[in-house]
């Protein structure tokens, strides 16, 4: 599913990644953001601003300030709670939000089910998991829908494992470990 859009390896959870603005003064969100550039058959992964992880237009304008001829996209680990894949276009957005419920607790989820027009799910709904978005965000780079599904299904994982799956199936997961390594010895 396109949405329109007008606005602009195994990880240390023990230590806090980026830590952000809060969104409220209790709970700092914590987690990653990474942009992923697929340019000339080579992946290219870069750390994205700390704001992306709470304010959804700012990840997709950082996203769309990228010049290049092949894929970008980010993901987006949040408070290890849950996880975004965002692909800007010509025609809008493409995103999928791993877990519809985090929308009753983080502003970027609430705004993700926004875009896409989404009603979020009901208070006694935030025990079961289920995703919202285009699953077949990254079939055109290795990951079909049914395959990302299950992914996204894997309940007992974390977000960033989860991440680091679908990476590994699309054919950059050198290029991310890397970079969550750097992510990691810079925030301990």
């Amino acid at each position: 599913m396109i949405a329109q859009h007008s606005g602009p390896c195994s990880f240390l959870r023990e230590n806090m990644r980026n830590t952000v603005s809060p969104m409220s003064e209790q709970d700092p969100v914590t987690g990653f953001a990474v942009a992923v550039v697929r340019e000339e058959g080579k992946w290219r992964c870069t750390a994205m601003e700390s704001s992306a992880l709470t304010e959804l237009d700012e990840a997709i304008t950082e996203l769309r300030k990228i010049r290049s001829t092949g894929a970008v996209f980010g993901l987006l680990d949040v408070d290890d709670q849950f996880f975004l894949v965002l692909r800007p276009g010509p025609g809008g957005v493409q995103l999928l939000l791993s877990d519809a419920a985090a929308a009753l607790d983080y502003d970027i989820a609430a705004d993700a089910l926004d875009l896409l027009r989404v009603e979020p799910p009901a208070d006694d709904d935030d025990d079961e998991v289920w995703p919202e978005g285009a699953l077949d965000i990254l079939a055109d780079i290795g990951l079909p829908a049914p395959e990302l599904q299950v992914i996204v299904g894997e309940v007992d994982l974390y977000p960033d494992e989860q991440l680091q799956m679908i990476a590994q199936r699309c054919g950059f997961a050198d290029e991310f470990g890397a970079l969550l390594d750097t992510i990691d010895s810079v925030t301990q």
